[in-house]
């Protein structure tokens, strides 16, 4: 698909970017000159930048990465396999600018004095972007950019089909517990972000060392 094609496709997310940056600005004479940009595993913001950072760098990272999206197929060696898990591809692409966008929300909000609860907005997100991808995940194809890319799974295709079929459970339950735990909030949720996140991580990699073991045996 053309650039040109895949812009007016895209006409919903790139909406949405817009209208956030928008937002942003129209916000930006009534923001302090300070607006915050880190929170600590409490909840509480740690760290400050410039309005003019905080309004611009989220909403300018979101459109870089629509466009690093949108040129990473025609990048790619195994670029045919795209067209065989666009559907999977456009979820993850969609959920992640989605993500940018509420994180710029939140940031903007917290600004205006608006009491957020920052902790439970972002491991909602992250809980649900576990999910979505999970659900996705054996369908995506070879390639060399999106899902779980070891020395294994890239150097044969049978290690990718079996790690990634493996791992999306994995995600999900991951997903799903972090849901579960965003409800106590605080430092109990930030523990089980990591280290759902790190099992969700590390033991694809591990699965997929043993499976190409197993099947590259001589």
């Amino acid at each position: 698909m053309r650039i040109g094609e895949k812009l007016k496709k895209d006409w919903p997310i790139l909406s949405l970017i817009i209208i956030t940056f928008i937002i942003s600005l129209i916000l930006y004479p009534y923001l302090p000159d300070r607006v915050p940009s880190h929170w600590n595993i409490r909840g509480e913001v740690d760290a400050y930048s410039s309005k003019l950072f905080g309004v611009l760098m989220i909403n300018l990272m979101n459109l870089g990465l629509y466009f690093l999206f949108l040129i990473l197929p025609n990048l790619d060696p195994k670029k045919e396999n795209y067209v065989r898990f666009s559907s999977a591809y456009n979820i993850i692409r969609y959920f992640l600018h989605v993500f940018f966008v509420i994180v710029q929300l939140t940031i903007i909000s917290a600004a205006l004095g608006f009491k957020v609860k920052v902790d439970f907005v972002m491991t909602i997100s992250v809980a649900i972007m576990f999910i979505l991808f999970g659900n996705v995940m054996g369908k995506i194809k070879h390639n060399y950019f999106v899902g779980i890319r070891t020395p294994w799974t890239l150097a044969d295709e049978r290690v990718w089909i079996k790690t990634h079929r493996f791992a999306a459970p994995l995600w999900v339950m991951s997903g799903f517990i972090m849901i579960f735990v965003s409800f106590k909030g605080g430092i109990t949720a930030f523990i089980v972000l990591i280290v759902a996140t790190l099992i969700s991580a590390f033991v694809p990699m591990i699965y997929s060392y043993i499976v190409y073991k197993e099947l590259n045996k001589k």
